[in-house]
């Protein structure tokens, strides 16, 4: 187990050449979320990059993969989409044309599309699955088990009084 480190006081700031202090300790927390999730998507980004895959699509392709043979919706893709700001239909559109997935729609209801994954598909994750199981233990290494819980309790706790503010949005429609 690493050994507890003392909080570093402005290395974000240093980080980001940033010179004045931050407002609030709540600015500085919700500016190192957002960073840290920027730097922690870049490192799987890279690891997925020589696969010819952006890390939206890797993992689009692992819901696939994970709906097993009944295959699964589009709209659901999009709903367990880790970035859910991702337009699924052109990322899609990218796996379909790889030949990573197909599509085909559903009976009686013609208008859902369901996606499911190839068999070259299923070999580009067999190979990456392990890279990817390697870096989730590395970005994480320097907590220890009582740490790494009490953290992913926070951020569950973040994630969920913040869920309705990313909600999206309704259009309204102007009466005729």
């Amino acid at each position: 187990m690493p050994p507890a480190r003392s909080r570093r006081g402005g290395s974000l700031q240093a980080e980001m050449g940033q010179r004045r202090p931050f407002r609030s300790k709540r600015q500085e927390a919700a500016v190192a979320l957002l960073r840290t999730a920027s730097v922690v998507t870049r490192a799987f980004a890279r690891l997925v990059e020589p696969s010819e895959l952006s890390w939206p699509q890797y993992n689009a392709l692992r819901i696939v993969r994970g709906a097993g043979s009944g295959g699964i919706a589009t709209l659901t893709i999009r709903e367990r989409m880790i970035d859910e700001g991702t337009t699924i239909t052109r990322l899609l559109d990218k796996l379909e044309a790889a030949g990573l997935i197909r599509r085909e729609r559903s009976r009686p209801d013609r208008r859902q599309v369901l996606c499911f994954v190839t068999p070259e598909g299923r070999r580009l994750l067999d190979g990456l699955d392990p890279k990817v199981d390697a870096l989730d233990e590395e970005v994480t290494a320097e907590l220890s088990e009582t740490r790494l819980t009490a953290f992913i309790d926070m951020l569950d706790d973040i994630r969920q009084a913040n869920a309705g503010r990313g909600a999206p949005r309704h259009t309204v429609r102007a009466e005729a």
